[in-house]
């Protein structure tokens, strides 16, 4: 089978790869550079406790599927790439300010006294306690979407940066071309995987929602696992912290804000002070695909042989590795279809 993707965030490439796996021919176009959009932007967290709590059950099972997936998924990645991608298993905090808070994390799971949180974090500031979860991890996103552009290329496939897809040629009910600004390419299947601009170019309901993050720089030593709480999350990478994120319908508008940097190093320093006293190393903002009812779309779409992989919202990371092994399937004519997630539910999208 020849494919063509349009899009190399990390739902695009992964699948490129399974692609490329299965002995199928494989054609990237990105309208920028591989793994620079959401993908380089987010803060990669694996968080199914804390992102999905009132999920919809097909969410939650996608979850708990992708993060069954993942261990395996880095392993396979890494030795094919022969890269590392930041992937470990440290846990999350859920911190509570009070009594409250900690009361209504109990059914999630098991809780920590604030002694127990301090011993954890002793650079925290003073809580109730904490939800912990010993399993939940986290991956470099930015070494992800260099390690799975590695790893398809390394397979045979042909990937095309600056190559924004501006039209779809079709006949009846199939797509039987792409092109760009400087060709037109052919294929048997087609996935739109473009994130945030993948609405632009079919009626597909995907809009940008903008968030921008910061990193401080940590000093030596400093050790903690991901951490939820004062309405921001913080995420160790290496010698830095992570910071988000903000949420904002602005368009594709990506500029920085100083109320968005101030707003970030507040809450932090509100949970860690020592925080006040760490330089600012980076800002940076990303527009993450959000479809109407906050699920993703995954499947075919009013073309027949025009699949579609974008609305991951806030959970992209995560999904990456079920969702490539699903639009692998479904490009391939094999597996089926998640009701919640068909793209044709909205009748929008419906020719």
């Amino acid at each position: 089978m020849r494919a063509v993707i349009i899009g190399a965030g990390v739902a695009g490439l992964a699948t490129a790869w399974r692609l490329l796996q299965a002995g199928d021919s494989v054609t990237i176009l990105e309208r920028a550079q591989p793994g620079h959009g959401a993908t380089w932007a987010a803060a990669g967290m694996l968080a199914v406790t804390a992102e999905l709590e009132d999920a919809v059950e097909a969410e939650r099972q996608l979850a708990l599927e992708a993060d069954g997936l993942w261990p395996g998924f880095a392993a396979e990645l890494e030795a094919a790439a022969d890269a590392k991608i930041g992937y470990c298993r440290d846990g999350t905090l859920m911190l509570a300010a009070d009594a409250a808070e900690l009361e209504a994390l109990r059914p999630r799971g098991r809780l920590l006294d604030a002694a127990a949180v301090a011993v954890r974090v002793p650079l925290l500031a003073p809580v109730a306690g904490a939800l912990w979860v010993p399993g939940e991890a986290h991956v470099d996103s930015r070494a992800l979407g260099a390690a799975l552009t590695v790893a398809v290329l390394k397979a045979g496939g042909t990937i095309l940066p600056n190559e924004a897809v501006v039209t779809i040629d079709r006949r009846e009910d199939r797509a039987v071309a792409v092109r760009t600004g400087f060709g037109r390419y052919e294929a048997d299947s087609f996935l739109l995987a473009a994130g945030a601009w993948s609405g632009l170019l079919e009626n597909i309901p995907v809009t940008p929602a903008k968030g921008e993050m910061i990193a401080l720089a940590t000093p030596p030593g400093f050790q903690a696992p991901v951490i939820w709480g004062g309405g921001i999350y913080m995420v160790p990478m290496k010698d830095r912290l992570l910071v988000g994120a903000t949420v904002q319908d602005a368009g594709f508008d990506t500029t920085l804000t100083r109320a968005a940097r101030d707003h970030l190093r507040g809450r932090a320093a509100a949970l860690i002070p020592a925080v006040r006293d760490w330089p600012l190393l980076e800002q940076w903002a990303g527009l993450r695909p959000k479809s109407p009812d906050g699920l993703p779309l995954l499947g075919p779409s009013h073309l027949s042989n025009l699949f579609v992989a974008s609305g991951q919202y806030r959970n992209g990371i995560l999904f990456a590795p079920a969702i490539a092994a699903m639009m692998a399937r479904l490009m391939r004519g094999e597996g089926a279809i998640i009701p919640d997630f068909d793209p044709r539910r909205f009748i929008g999208s419906v020719a």
